[in-house]
């Protein structure tokens, strides 16, 4: 098959951690470079953010296609809608250029999705789209979250005209059937994927002496892009509430773009007395986060909102139990009492109580460190890989039909 993956708002090979880069970008790239490997050939479009050319081979039958839209500057995502008909300009031109046909579109958040829409009608071809984060949930998750509702209107019209609509969980299926009243037959649940040899269980005392990280103390992770919705702030509090004065919080994740947020939860730690408990490290490559993984004796993901949760299964992956917000995907990656522990509130006190039982007990911990890396198997990006191409079969198929009758 020949295939467009679009992710316009944000380059898939950028480096992590910043306001716009996270686990979708893995996404797309690892899901890319899967499908190039089992033989299709695989364009990714996504806006030129600065003067890097056109078309870069990351891969025997995977290309990254920078096209201009706007001024190639980074920008925030709610500038970019305007810029959204030069795009889909720019990828119909390409296509042309290039002599490509592609079988299928498969876009990425609403702004890439309402670009891939026209852009697979020029090319007659199905649309299939994932939405990865839905405007209506983050604000119903968080109070003080202001998604605009232009974004929500659009999210509604194009999860109405998509060909299919690729969920990461069971429960992102159920709100896109209830908010924004999606077709369930149109719908299929495939979970994103996990980089199984590059994230697996290191020794954690090695871990620790390379990352300069002491030994002996417990030690806490969060990683992610810092915005509110991530719950940080939640997880300080947490920090300040636990018995043992030596645990150490490492905050990994944060770019310029979130550094006044940054300076918010240092000032709200150093208010609690917190100064030698949290230490913020900024964005870390993806390929590194193995190792923080591993040096940590637990993960947390204290999120108001997580359509599947990377992170966790990233953690898991590496052997490192996980306690996290009983929200979205989570529920489907952390068996609660098994991996890891589910908190259904999103308060300190409940997340410092699961804290506490997993730093005083390595036995515990042992046990879920083994239950964590067995339960992401079923992540592996072979098997997701293999699921999206059978997905894209069966679109195609239906798209054909439908054309001719």
């Amino acid at each position: 098959m020949r295939i467009a993956q679009v992710s316009y708002h944000t380059n898939p090979v950028a480096p992590l951690g910043g306001r716009h880069t996270g686990g979708m970008n893995v996404y797309v790239h690892e899901l890319s470079r899967e499908l190039a490997g089992r033989g299709h050939q695989v364009d990714i479009f996504t806006r030129l953010d600065s003067e890097h050319s056109e078309v870069t081979v990351l891969a025997p039958g995977l290309r990254l296609v920078q096209l201009p839209a706007g001024p190639p500057v980074t920008l925030e995502k709610e500038l970019l809608t305007p810029f959204l008909p030069d795009f889909v300009a720019e990828m119909i031109r390409f296509a042309a250029e290039q002599g490509e046909d592609y079988d299928l579109v498969h876009s990425h958040y609403w702004q890439a999705i309402a670009a891939g829409e026209p852009f697979a009608k020029e090319q007659g071809s199905p649309h299939l789209v994932m939405f990865h984060t839905l405007g209506e949930v983050k604000n119903r998750a968080r109070i003080s979250e202001e998604e605009p509702g232009e974004r929500i209107r659009r999210e509604r019209e194009l999860a109405a005209s998509a060909d299919a609509i690729v969920s990461a969980c069971a429960h992102e299926h159920d709100l896109l059937a209830r908010y924004y009243d999606a077709d369930p037959s149109r719908m299929v649940s495939i979970p994103c994927g996990v980089d199984t040899n590059l994230f697996r269980p290191r020794d954690q005392n090695e871990c620790r002496r390379e990352l300069g990280i002491e030994q002996g103390r417990p030690v806490l992770l969060w990683v992610g892009r810092l915005e509110k919705l991530k719950g940080v702030d939640i997880l300080i509090d947490a920090v300040g509430q636990l018995e043992d004065p030596e645990v150490l919080l490492l905050v990994v994740g944060g770019d310029e773009h979130g550094q006044e947020l940054r300076n918010e939860l240092q000032n709200q730690a150093f208010a609690a007395g917190l100064e030698r408990s949290v230490r913020f490290i900024g964005a870390v490559p993806h390929e590194e986060l193995p190792a923080w993984y591993s040096a940590a004796d637990v993960c947390v993901v204290p999120s108001y909102y997580e359509s599947f949760g990377l992170v966790a299964v990233e953690a898991m992956a590496c052997g490192t139990p996980v306690v996290a917000s009983r929200v979205g995907g989570l529920v489907s990656t952390v068996t609660d009492g098994v991996n890891g522990y589910l908190i259904p509130w999103r308060c300190p006190e409940p997340f410092a109580e699961k804290l506490e039982v997993l730093i005083r007990n390595p036995e515990l911990r042992a046990n879920f460190t083994r239950a964590a890396r067995d339960s992401v198997e079923r992540f592996r990006w072979e098997e997701i890989a293999r699921r999206m191409e059978d997905l894209y079969g069966d679109v195609i198929t239906d798209y054909g039909n439908e054309v001719v009758t």
